[in-house]
């Protein structure tokens, strides 16, 4: 993948204020396109119930008489009215609970969260100053990020000292906010606009590299 040296730092006024590096072996990984898939199949299995459960013709209740003698009534044979064939009847191969849980080793996830990152980098990534709201506000914070292009799924990337933008970005559609060491496959391929303060910015590329 092309290298991205630099990219423009939005400041409080929705203007370009400086220009960040990014870190090449972060943000211009090669995108393996089958290990993505199962980085996200296994994070999607993982939080999987997975309690969906049918009754067999053994389980469901009753059905032990014959329902008609076995000859001489014109009908077809029948041993049980839980027969699967039957209104009533038990289900055929029908699903009992399981776990859908799948595993992935570390180094591998990581190398599909650099490529996703590096998709990213190509035409979502926008990378803010220092967020600040004149006041603590969902309409505040949905008006800063529009400001910066930042319209559609969005993820927000802040740091802890911000931590309450993740209680009112809950109140608004098509909006993640989470820290740099909660970053995931899933969630940076959902988003549209990947938005990422500078201080945040900078962990990423030391918690992935």
């Amino acid at each position: 993948m092309q290298a991205i040296d630099e990219i423009p730092v939005f400041g409080p006024d929705s203007r370009p204020v400086e220009k960040v590096d990014l870190t090449n072996s972060v943000f211009c990984s090669d995108v393996n396109a089958s290990l993505v898939h199962r980085a996200v199949v296994m994070q999607r299995g993982n939080v999987r119930q997975g309690t969906a459960s049918t009754l067999g013709r053994g389980e469901v209740r009753g059905g032990g008489k014959k329902p008609w003698k076995q000859k001489h009534t014109g009908r077809a044979r029948s041993g049980s009215s839980r027969s699967p064939i039957w209104r009533g009847g038990g289900a055929v191969f029908g699903p009992k609970p399981r776990s859908y849980s799948l595993s992935l080793p570390k180094k591998m996830y990581r190398a599909a969260l650099r490529g996703a990152l590096a998709d990213k980098a190509e035409n979502g990534l926008v990378v803010l100053g220092d967020l600040v709201l004149p006041e603590m506000k969902t309409r505040a914070l949905v008006k800063s990020l529009s400001s910066v292009g930042a319209s559609g799924k969005v993820l927000l990337v802040i740091q802890e000292e911000l931590d309450g933008l993740i209680r009112i970005g809950k109140n608004v559609k098509n909006l993640k906010v989470i820290h740099a060491d909660a970053l995931n496959v899933y969630d940076v391929l959902w988003c549209e606009k990947l938005v990422v303060t500078k201080a945040e910015l900078k962990r990423i590329q030391e918690i992935w590299v």
